[in-house]
Formats: structure tokens, C-alpha cells, sequence
């Protein structure tokens, strides 16, 4: 998978999601942005959007528990941090898209790699 926070903004289309005031501070949110599942966090203030999908065996990642600036698989405990995608512990050993979010006017956007 991919870290597209790394990306060059020109490479990205921005989609907007909803009011920043949806997702207050400790809060997630799910989406879907066309065919990808997202969870965006706000964590301590801060925005971070992940794939909603692990890739250890498929399962929804935005159920997990939320350790620091780790989100825990709730199936089979695998671990990746929230800010990059990088898997942080087994079973899974891919890591997982990690999108820019931007706040504009109010609103959330997210990064999503032009096709």
C-alpha cells in the first residue's frame, strides 16, 4: 500500500468529506470515497485518514481501538499507525494507504490519488 501524505499535492484530488464540526477531537469518522473505505481521526486536534481495510485478512480497521497514534485490528490485533499506514505489529505485514487531509473553510478534504 501506499502513504499518500507523501505525495505532491498536484497528484492528488481533493474530495470533500463534511464539516470539520462532524469530528470533534478524540472522534472518527467512516467514509467512502468512491470505491475506498477511509476512517479519518482526529487526534489531539489533528486530522489522519487511513484505509478502512486490513490487510491481514480484509476486516475493518475503524472498529479498532485507538492506542496513541495506532489503530489496533479488532479481529486479530494487528497494529498500524494512523499518520503513515506503516504496519506497527503482526499478523499483518503490508501496510495500509495513509491519505492528506486538509481543512478548508470548515470542511475536511481528503487526498485521493488521480487515476
Amino acid at each position: 500500500m501506499y502513504n499518500y501524505t507523501t505525495h505532491p499535492p498536484e497528484n492528488l484530488d481533493f474530495i470533500e468529506i463534511a464539516p470539520a464540526s462532524e469530528l470533534p477531537n478524540g472522534e472518527r469518522l467512516l467514509v467512502d470515497v468512491g470505491d475506498r473505505p477511509i476512517v479519518i481521526f482526529n487526534i489531539a486536534g489533528q486530522l489522519f485518514a487511513i484505509g478502512d481495510v486490513c490487510t491481514h485478512d480484509d476486516g475493518p480497521l475503524g472498529d479498532g481501538d485507538l492506542e496513541g497514534f495506532n489503530i489496533v485490528c479488532p479481529r486479530h490485533g494487528a497494529e498500524f499507525d494512523v499518520r503513515t499506514g506503516k504496519v506497527m505489529q503482526m499478523p499483518a505485514v503490508v501496510d495500509i494507504p495513509a491519505y492528506p487531509v486538509q481543512v478548508r473553510d470548515g470542511q475536511i478534504f481528503i487526498g485521493i490519488p488521480k487515476d
